[in-house]
């Protein structure tokens, strides 16, 4: 399992716009969904990775103390289907289903709302203000199988915290890690 952390786009960076497929729904989703909230999450994950199998149950945790509370939460998988199945559509709303995810789960077919983000691994986390600048990217907390380190989304959950307090989010801030985005062949981005 090779590690690869976060780009670490820029603070301030403003949002990219995009469509995509929720696949429990098949709504298209974009940051128009999200018009009411405080802020926005985005989180790229999927299926097969083992870092996102390890916090998936902190990521249930996680959009449940948040629900209601003025915040959206957009999961994205811009994996490779072809050359990884268990990130298919079909297996992605099996897998929101089976963990009660209610939050808006899309499959990024073409690759390019990845780009947008400059993600680079699963899980890859995101935090827009209500303007759709970026306030937060970085990791979810310390925690990475097999280190024994808490699951507990402290990391996150302190920008979250703070940006709906309206406070200011620390400026401190630790890459995510995880998977490398299974990029399609000749799809891979200059940064990966």
């Amino acid at each position: 399992m090779a590690l690869k952390e976060s780009t670490m786009l820029a603070l301030g960076t403003q949002m990219p716009n995009f469509i995509l497929p929720d696949v429990r729904s098949g709504a298209m989703i974009s940051p128009e969904s999200f018009r009411i909230s405080q802020g926005l999450l985005v989180m790229f994950i999927c299926r097969h990775c083992p870092y996102v199998v390890h916090v998936q149950d902190e990521l249930t945790r996680l959009w449940k103390d948040y629900e209601g509370k003025g915040l959206g939460i957009l999961g994205i998988s811009s994996n490779d289907a072809t050359g990884y199945p268990a990130d298919a559509p079909l297996r992605l709303k099996e897998m929101a289903e089976q963990l009660g995810w209610k939050f808006s789960y899309c499959y990024d077919e073409t690759q390019a709302v990845a780009k947008a983000f400059t993600a680079a691994c699963t899980p890859d986390f995101f935090v827009f203000n209500e303007q759709r600048r970026l306030v937060y990217r970085g990791q979810l907390d310390g925690s990475r199988p097999g280190n024994g380190k808490p699951q507990n989304g402290e990391d996150l959950r302190a920008a979250l915290n703070a940006l709906l307090a309206g406070e200011a989010v620390t400026k401190q801030q630790r890459p995510s890690a995880g998977c490398n985005i299974k990029w399609k062949p000749g799809n891979e981005p200059e940064y990966a």
